[in-house]
């Protein structure tokens, strides 16, 4: 007669097994800080990778996703991921611009996309990641993957309906490229962080912002104080450099490697679909409120940004070697298409 465990016995092994499961830590635990604020969209969509990322290593990588100030400024995520108070990142680079202005042009090459998905073109197939990797290995960081927003509205306390209406403007602005455009079409930029634009637009200490998209704006009440949001975007569409501390990835066995771009690069896609989609519900919406007013600007004044934008590029081409090959390529890789 075969030996058959008593209930009491098999709830012993039960508890055993799953205590010894719950003591099981993730070979890999990471905390990436990204520059949105917990309640946005697009943060959400992170977070939601990140734990997919868990399942589709089974349970070796565990990311936690933290939002922008969680451990340092959105200006020291960099030196912080280098130096493994963070292991990694998922930021626009043009917060780095004050290290090297080549973060900023390849961060947010303003006015040079009309869609997302020929940024991440360029990126992924043109060169992009591999001189942006270039970039950054000097800095103790490796880029997983690129990714980006779709472009981005401008929340407004004023009506814009063509770019000299930017003069004398008080737009928020990040320091980089963005801003020194903003300055050459006229606008008075102020480098606030993303984290300070709704109380700069509530407070006045700013009439406009370059912030983030439509649905995210909306959903930090945004229109509230600016009720005159520029939309379809045509300005900025900045990198989100999805890095890692450069020793851990040198570290990484080739089959978490390749799991964690395929994963990235599939959050790069998913980040623009779903925050267009939403984008599109905000906008529908915003059409039925009164008390706020969308501004599609007409394609001249969007051909006037994007000619002061191509002025901007070949000033800061000149600015060092890699700003030079950041110009080159991305130049090339629009010309290539009809795009310039």
């Amino acid at each position: 007669m075969p030996y058959l465990k008593t209930p009491s016995l098999l709830l012993t092994g039960t508890a055993m097994m799953l205590g010894l499961s719950a003591a099981q830590a993730a070979e890999y635990e990471w905390k990436f800080q990204a520059s949105e604020t917990a309640g946005e969209p697009s943060f959400q969509i992170k977070q939601e990778w990140a734990d997919r990322i868990e399942t589709m290593t089974d349970g070796r990588v565990s990311i936690e996703m933290l939002p922008i100030n969680a451990v340092v400024g959105p200006t020291e995520t960099l030196q912080a991921v280098s130096s493994g108070i963070l292991q990694g990142h998922m930021t626009d680079p043009s917060y780095f611009s004050g290290q090297d202005p080549a973060f900023g042009m390849i961060g947010n090459l303003v006015g040079a996309w009309n869609d997302p998905y020929d940024f991440l073109e360029f990126m992924k197939q043109g060169g992009g990641e591999a001189l942006y990797n270039e970039l950054a290995s000097p800095y103790g960081t490796h880029l997983i993957s690129a990714a980006t927003f779709p472009l981005e509205s401008i929340p407004s306390t004023v009506e814009v309906d063509s770019i000299a209406d930017f003069e004398g403007l008080k737009i928020r602005a990040p320091q980089g490229m963005v801003y020194n455009i903003f300055e050459r079409i006229g606008a008075t930029p102020v480098n606030l962080p993303g984290s300070e634009v709704y109380t700069g637009l509530e407070k006045g200490v700013i009439d406009a912002a370059d912030s983030t998209v439509l649905s995210n704006n909306d959903a930090m009440g945004i229109h509230a104080f600016a009720p005159y949001p520029l939309y379809p975007g045509f300005h900025s569409m900045p990198m989100i450099a999805v890095s890692i501390n450069q020793d851990i990835w040198d570290g990484l066995p080739e089959d978490i490697q390749t799991t964690l771009e395929t994963a990235f690069d599939g959050m790069a896609y998913d980040l623009i679909a779903r925050l267009k989609a939403q984008d599109i519900e905000t906008l529908q919406a915003l059409n039925q409120n009164a008390d706020v007013t969308p501004i599609d600007l007409p394609a001249e004044e969007r051909k006037a940004f994007r000619q002061a934008a191509e002025q901007e590029w070949a000033e800061w081409a000149g600015r060092n070697e890699m700003t030079q090959k950041i110009y080159d390529q991305a130049t090339a890789f629009l010309e290539a298409r009809g795009q310039l």
